[in-house]
């Protein structure tokens, strides 16, 4: 890892900080006065910073309450991404866990992780996903048992693994599935001849959004939440 992404994932300075302080030869590796923000450092090397020992950054989790109109991307030359959302030094190196659409709001989660990120979006593991559905036509009583069922999305190889249908009223209802498909929900309500208005994620396995989070408002995970996975 470069020096100067090491120094901001163990300490609260901001990257120009970070800089300065190694100008000023504020930070030491190994006992020696490091020169260049790019230097790499080893799992064994010692950094200091004004005297401080710095432990190695631990792995991050975090809970994001996404918006409607931002793209789950890292970044975008036009449009507002996930990652801007993060006000935070750190966000270098977080992994998108199962994007969202554009338009589709609730529990995002990010992690620099690789392995936990790929017990949650592999389709092996079968992580419940659970989603809050508002749709343009009244939803039919059939669609609980046909959902249930499996259905064969058109282009697909194979047929969904059977998901698990709410109804709460006429027009909006909570699916429980456990795959992570292009555009999966809105293809499978269009399948049921209907049309989604709304969608928002309201948990990932057991870990639920954080009610306390306004849209765009994010936390870190607890270690609970962490193990749940």
């Amino acid at each position: 890892m470069r020096l100067d992404k090491f120094i901001g994932h163990s300490s609260d300075l901001s990257r120009s900080q970070i800089h300065i302080a190694i100008r000023r030869g504020e930070v030491l590796v190994n006992g020696v006065v490091a020169k260049l923000p790019r230097e790499h450092i080893d799992q064994q090397d010692q950094v200091t910073l004004q005297g401080r020992l710095l432990a190695a950054p631990g792995k991050r989790y975090l809970m994001l309450h996404k918006p409607s109109d931002v793209l789950c991307a890292r970044t975008d030359a036009n449009q507002p991404c996930v990652l801007d959302l993060i006000d935070s030094d750190h966000k270098s190196g977080l992994q998108i866990v199962g994007r969202l659409d554009k338009d589709t709001t609730g529990l995002l989660l990010l992690t620099d992780d690789g392995q936990w990120n790929h017990r949650i979006t592999s389709p092996r593991h079968r992580c419940s996903k659970v989603y809050r559905v508002t749709t343009a036509e009244p939803i039919s009583e059939g669609a609980v048992e046909q959902l249930a069922a499996g259905m064969h999305l058109r282009g697909d190889k194979h047929p969904c693994l059977p998901a698990h249908l709410q109804i709460l009223d006429s027009h909006t209802a909570l699916l429980d599935i456990q795959e992570g498909r292009y555009h999966q929900v809105k293809r499978l309500f269009g399948a049921l001849g209907n049309r989604v208005v709304t969608l928002h994620r309201q948990s990932i396995g057991a870990i639920e959004l954080d009610p306390a989070l306004a849209p765009g408002q994010w936390r870190h995970l607890t270690a609970d939440e962490i193990a749940s996975v």
